[in-house]
This record gives structure tokens, sequence and C-alpha cells, in this order.
């Protein structure tokens, strides 16, 4: 296995780019429970994948995964990725949401380009940042990410700039990667999904962070079943934030918990 970047680079490539890339993060063995459990998740769903938080044409989705498994459970909380989100966020954040998505083959739709939630850094710094967790390889056919390095620092979404967000940015780069790779992103980098030109789905997880004072994507407390809540431990409900009272105000009442920008 490849060793992982230490904070100290990691760090410089979250500030100036706004991502890292980290090969070999999944072992063989998780790979393979990740890769099986959610292929599954998709055959028991059928067309109602994805509809706890949205569908989206051209890909299929799964929503609200901690509450379909422990092996998900462990994503949100594996304490290598919570180091690297904490370089973006700071010591106070949770889950936002845990989500899947899988290209589908041969499907020309690029997502447009987006910062998650809409969001742009406030007073007191950046309060969004996802990981990617590549769950098959990401080539440049089917579909990778693409990020335009450097624009969380412009302070402004890509709507503000571009009339069509689903053109190519001049200084757009595509992030590829074999299977069991995970890229952290300071999600208030421009990016999106690209178009899968292959005979294969392309899927990957999505454990996507928030700043604590911001709500939550998917309200965990609504979201997980009693059973599910009843048996996480500890630093699961923190990470969840299933116990703090902040997170049902700033939460429970809010409207606004898309993804990306329609």
């Amino acid at each position: 296995m490849m060793p992982l970047p230490d904070f100290i680079q990691a760090k410089r490539e979250l500030d100036e780019h706004g991502f890292v890339v980290l090969p070999d993060f999944i072992d063989s063995a998780w790979l393979a429970e990740l890769q099986r459990t959610t292929e599954s998740l998709f055959d028991l769903e059928g067309a109602a994948a994805g509809s706890e938080f949205k569908t989206e044409t051209g890909s299929r989705r799964l929503a609200n995964l901690v509450n379909k498994g422990e092996v998900f459970q462990r994503v949100v909380a594996e304490p290598r990725l919570l180091g690297f989100i904490e370089l973006v966020l700071g010591a106070e954040f949770k889950l936002s949401s845990l989500n899947a998505r899988s290209a589908n083959p041969h499907n020309g739709i690029s997502q447009p380009l987006h910062a998650d939630m809409g969001a742009i850094a406030d007073e007191h710094g950046y309060w969004v940042c996802n990981s990617v967790w590549m769950l098959d390889d990401f080539t440049t056919e089917n579909g990778p990410i693409r990020v335009v390095p450097g624009s969380h620092r412009w302070n402004k979404l890509p709507q503000d700039e571009m009339g069509d967000l689903s053109a190519t940015h001049p200084d757009e780069e595509i992030i590829t990667g074999p299977a069991g790779t995970v890229v952290v992103m300071n999600a208030h980098a421009w990016h999106g999904g690209t178009a899968n030109r292959t005979d294969s789905p392309r899927t990957a997880l999505h454990a996507f962070y928030a700043r604590r004072d911001k709500p939550q994507q998917q309200y965990q407390r609504e979201l997980l079943s009693e059973p599910v809540q009843a048996s996480l431990n500890a630093d699961l409900r923190k990470i969840l934030a299933l116990d703090d009272s902040l997170n049902d105000e700033v939460t429970k009442n809010c409207q606004q918990r898309s993804g990306f920008l329609k």
C-alpha cells in the first residue's frame, strides 16, 4: 500500500488546490464489502433508490447509508478520514450526509460545476468538506470528478462566472484513481461528475461533512431508525450530531439541503 501524505503535505494541497488524493485508503477486504453491499442496495431499492434525498438523470443514487449497514457507519467515523476533514473545517464538525452515486454506462450527461450546498466561506471560514470513496476505478472515460483547483479561495460560485455550468472550465483538472482511493475535497471548490462513456457503471460513496454550526444536508436524527440510533456508540453519535441541540436548531427547519445546484 502507498503511504498516505502527512498532514503538513495534505494541508498544503487542501489549502492551495482544494483537494488531496489518498491512494489505497480502503483495504481490499473493506472495499469488497462496500462494493457488495452497495450493489445489493441498488438491486433491493430498485427505482426508489436514493428517493430519501433525490434522484438524478443518468445516474443511480443511494441515500441515508448510515441507516443501512455497519460497513457504512465505519466510513463516516474512520479516524484517518476525520483527521483530513479537520484540516478544512476545524475541530467542530459533523456528518452532513452519506450517499452513493453511480454514473450509468453510456451516459452523456455531466454534472454542472457546483459548490456543495451553494456554499461560500463565511467569517468563520470554510463550512463544507466532501470525501469521495472510489468503489470502482475512476478513469478518464467513465465519469471521473472534475475540479477547478483553487476555486475554493475565490469566494464566489460558478454561476457567478460561467454561462454554461456544464462547459469545460479552462483550469479544471480530472481526478482519476484505482478503486480504494479516497479524495478529500474542500466542497467550496467548483467540481462535478463527468459523463460515463464506457460499458460499465462507475460507483462512489460521498461522505459529506459540515461545520457544527451549519445545517446537515440529511437530518440524521429524523432519518435513522430507532434501533440503529440505539446501537451506535458515543463516537458515532457525536459525528452524527444525534445529541447536539445546536444541530437540531439549525437543521430541523432548514429547507435548503440540496447537494448540488439544480
